[in-house]
């Protein structure tokens, strides 16, 4: 089963995925966790480049999305399908939810072009479900500290942006996406995700 993690920085995902991916090998899981962009080495160097803090490599917004497009490509290829295939427990934190919302509803790119790039990227593969973590902006930004990277810098109005966008495509996207209120005790939130996952992993 492929579970994925996705929301604004700083809402917690981080932590909420290394509880949740204990808790499946408690029930039995081999668990196979990964971050994207990230997890090959492909996928590790795209991300020094679309995250560097120095901003002194202009990167164009169509330009950032295949760069998180190619990442994504490598991730299924070497990690996420093999894996898959092999019947083990995959959990990301984020995928193609992520561009959909970062550089499409917030960054102006045709929303439909994003999810197209996206299919062929990941060869149609898509997670089995998907944790949306929710909270309001300014919440997620006083959790998240001083030392923000290139995407995190761009200011309140884009993270208004892109909460909105999650939503929005969490209901374009119904059952497969489960938001969940985030700014809650981490307690509570894990308790929420471990209940989804039990019935999903219940019904198959």
């Amino acid at each position: 089963m492929f579970f994925s993690f996705d929301g604004l920085d700083g809402v917690g995902k981080t932590t909420q995925m290394q509880r949740f991916c204990q808790w499946l090998a408690e029930q039995g899981c081999e668990v196979v966790a990964c971050r994207d962009p990230g997890s090959t080495p492909l996928g590790e160097r795209v991300r020094e480049i679309l995250l560097d803090s120095d901003e002194q490599t202009p990167i164009d917004a169509r330009s950032e999305m295949l760069l998180y497009m190619a990442a994504r490509a490598q991730l299924v290829a070497e990690v996420i399908r093999p894996a898959l295939e092999g019947g083990k427990t995959v959990v990301s934190d984020r995928f193609l939810l992520a561009n959909v919302v970062y550089q499409g509803y917030a960054g102006g790119l045709d929303v439909d072009e994003v999810r197209e790039v996206g299919r062929i990227a990941t060869g149609g593969l898509t997670p089995d479900c998907t944790f949306l973590l929710d909270m309001s902006p300014a919440a997620a930004l006083r959790r998240m500290g001083e030392a923000l990277d290139r995407v995190e810098r761009r200011g309140e109005a884009y993270r208004e942006r892109l909460r909105a966008g999650f939503l929005q495509e969490a209901q374009w996207m119904g059952e497969a996406v489960h938001v969940v209120n985030a700014d809650r005790p981490i307690d509570a939130v894990q308790a929420e995700l471990r209940a989804i996952a039990a019935r999903l992993l219940a019904a198959r």
